[in-house]
């Protein structure tokens, strides 16, 4: 467990996922009920009520479950509990100190996936090529993953197979894009996890908008060197 959630209190984690919430709602990374986020706790995890929105969380309302996603308290957990279990449990070979997770329908992330221009790689199927610096740096491989009904669990069972697989190969993941529905993002703190949303969606949008070419393999390698960037 990190010494992040050993230290941070219920409710200092409580009113955090409702920054965040707020911010993402207000800047329009999230829209209407959709999104929801999470937080490990060292009982445990805080995830938003389903079909909440996340621009007006309460604090109080926000779902409390155990390690094995029992809910104990709070309103009705989102939909999507199994699936922030899974990222959770297969994250920690690789980024053990994992404790947040976001889902949104990013606009420009949900419009890439529907347009069939999937980036091919030795590892699998990914949304994004690599075309910026801190995309590489900030974000990394990014899989793409088949569409699935919201809340379906054969969903998460592939997210976490992913996860596997890329870490079976030396590469920690901190973001998965489900097609037609939008990117899971997670990261060692709430913070860490809304900037790799931010970066996510800003290079959807820059692929959108321009005829992108991929860095040089040499241009990578001086990534990885000069700053470790996984890729």
């Amino acid at each position: 467990m990190t010494q992040l959630n050993l230290n941070k209190g219920w409710g200092q984690a409580r009113e955090e996922i409702c920054r965040v919430g707020k911010s993402l709602f207000e800047r329009g990374y999230v829209h209407a009920t959709a999104g929801n986020i999470s937080m490990r706790i060292d009982d445990g995890f805080l995830i938003t009520p389903t079909d909440a929105c996340l621009g007006f969380l309460d604090p109080n309302e926000l779902a409390h479950v155990d390690a094995h996603g029992v809910q104990l308290s709070g309103a009705k957990a989102s939909k999507t509990l199994s699936l922030h279990c899974r990222i959770y449990s297969a994250s920690q070979t690789l980024s053990p100190q994992t404790c947040c997770i976001i889902h949104s329908h990013s606009t420009h992330l949900v419009a890439l996936s529907l347009k069939n221009s999937e980036f091919q790689t030795p590892m699998g199927t990914e949304l994004l090529a690599p075309i910026t610096p801190y995309f590489v740096m900030k974000v990394g491989h990014v899989p793409l993953i088949d569409y699935h009904r919201p809340g379906d669990v054969t969903a998460a069972d592939k997210v976490a197979q992913t996860i596997t697989h890329y870490a079976q190969h030396g590469l920690p993941l901190h973001a998965v894009m489900m097609s037609r529905l939008g990117p899971n993002v997670w990261h060692d703190s709430p913070a860490q996890a809304m900037a790799t949303l931010e970066e996510l969606e800003e290079t959807a949008r820059l692929t959108l908008l321009t005829n992108h070419s991929a860095l040089s393999e040499s241009d990578i390698e001086e990534l990885r060197q000069s700053f470790g960037a996984h890729w």
